[in-house]
């Protein structure tokens, strides 16, 4: 089991509300990939350390403190520089070489105690979420997009360990093999990103290929994307049964599942007496055929994400972003709803998709009860731009009105033109005839 001693750096001017959830999101991240943080703690610094970045004091605190609990982790809930990872990763490997040395029996040549421990990895933030995507991973797109992901931000690294490779083949009167694995490392890492993304090219093109053949057939889709746990793998299931699996942890959900909703347009009467049945002649007038929609569900986003990770995901993302509607769900009881809608908000700038046409689902009704519903008001006219609707995806109360928003944005119906609209029209021509009928007399007098 992942042990893990947590400590995330702060400006010290943060709130106490952001560095609690701050920590309380860092702890449900190391929950989910299936460990626990038996140390936790908040480092308070304006300009973190350029070598290590939480500084050498702290660092060598935490090692004390690791050498009397069990702890093979140490993650810090930030995004680290390549070369300081390496620096505390460096550290650790030489308190564990040292712990070697000393757990030597001095007897017995090259014996060592059974109690020996495995030095302390650390990670950043990063590279946590890196693990947990891996983990999650069940197509071989998504495997190929965690892994070109990880090349991303790991294959920097390899800057950093000069010293480790040199160690490989290097010394005096040599040519310098270490710098040669290196430029080998690069390379290599090159080549197999090429290689990787030549593979998602493949996947791209083919999901084009869906997308025209749906468009031809004038399918309309729609794609759920929001905050991770807010919930939008249930509402992909509540919608259209499509038995995705939904769990309440943070990116439960990584790849892109689509199903398939049924929406009545305007002026369907579904409901009709034995009259309204038939005809004048006596004949069943058949009931209008639903329009079939597509519903899409992807990974869900967090805070602190680098644009460029989100970006090795574009294969997947592709399938909900391409959508004809957006539905950004929203859990309705975090107390720090406004703000993650500003972080989805943010990365959906980054990938260009901010001003499609966007319907705020706001999730988790039932957890409010009637004290929620000045909430509900405060919030609709708040953002009455993006047509919200309140619901709870688990016991589908409020889904038939989502449906009807989804059904009056994909199928609206032809509007009559008002007073004010036809008198505008109007007085346009008039005008226009005006200006003509001016024109040709001037010509005339002319000649």
């Amino acid at each position: 089991m992942l042990k893990a001693i947590l400590i995330d750096c702060i400006p010290p001017q943060i709130s106490k509300e952001e560095a609690d959830h701050r920590m309380t999101e860092a702890e449900s991240l190391i929950k989910t990939y299936g460990g626990l943080a038996v140390i936790k703690k908040i480092q308070k610094r304006q300009t973190p350390d350029l070598k290590t970045f939480i500084g050498s004091g702290k660092l060598e605190e935490i090692i004390e403190e690791s050498k009397n609990i069990d702890a093979n982790i140490l993650i810090i809930n930030n995004e680290l520089k390549p070369h300081q990872t390496y620096n505390i990763n460096e550290r650790l490997r030489k308190i564990s070489e040292e712990d070697r040395k000393r757990a030597t029996d001095a007897g017995v040549k090259g014996k060592i105690a059974h109690n020996f421990k495995e030095p302390m990895k650390a990670w950043d933030r990063i590279d946590l979420i890196l693990k947990i995507f891996q983990k999650h991973a069940s197509t071989r797109e998504a495997k190929l997009e965690i892994e070109l992901a990880s090349i991303k931000h790991m294959g920097p690294r390899i800057f950093g360990m000069g010293m480790q490779l040199s160690r490989q083949g290097g010394g005096i009167g040599t040519r310098g093999a270490g710098e040669t694995n290196i430029e080998a490392m690069k390379r290599h890492l090159g080549k197999m990103e090429d290689s990787i993304k030549k593979e998602l090219e493949a996947y791209k093109k083919v999901r084009k290929v869906h997308r025209d053949s749906r468009r031809r057939q004038n399918f309309k889709t729609v794609g759920i994307i929001g905050y991770t746990n807010a919930g939008k793998s249930t509402l992909l299931n509540s919608l259209t049964k499509k038995g995705a699996y939904a769990a309440d942890k943070l990116f439960a959900t990584l790849d892109t599942r689509v199903g398939k909703m049924y929406i009545h347009t305007n002026g369907s009467n579904l409901h009709r007496t034995a009259e309204e049945q038939l005809d004048e002649n006596g004949n069943y007038i058949p009931l209008p055929v639903p329009h079939e929609v597509l519903v899409s569900d992807t990974i869900g986003f967090i805070e602190n994400l680098p644009t460029t990770l989100i970006k090795s995901f574009q294969s997947t993302l592709e399938e909900t972003i391409d959508a004809d509607l957006i539905l950004h769900v929203i859990d309705l009881s975090d107390p720090r709803l406004l703000q993650k809608i500003e972080v989805v908000n943010e990365i959906l700038f980054d990938i260009n998709s901010l001003l499609k046409p966007t319907i705020y689902v706001f999730n988790k009704i039932d957890s409010l009860g009637e004290s929620g519903r000045a909430l509900f008001e405060k919030l609709r006219e708040q953002f009455k731009v993006f047509h919200p609707c309140f619901v709870s995806a688990a016991s589908k109360e409020g889904t038939d009105t989502l449906k009807e928003a989804i059904r009056d944005a994909l199928f609206p119906q032809p509007q009559s033109p008002s007073a004010i609209g036809v008198l505008d029209v109007i007085k346009d021509l008039k005008q226009q005839r005006h200006i003509k009928n001016f024109a040709q007399k001037n010509q005339e007098k002319k000649l």
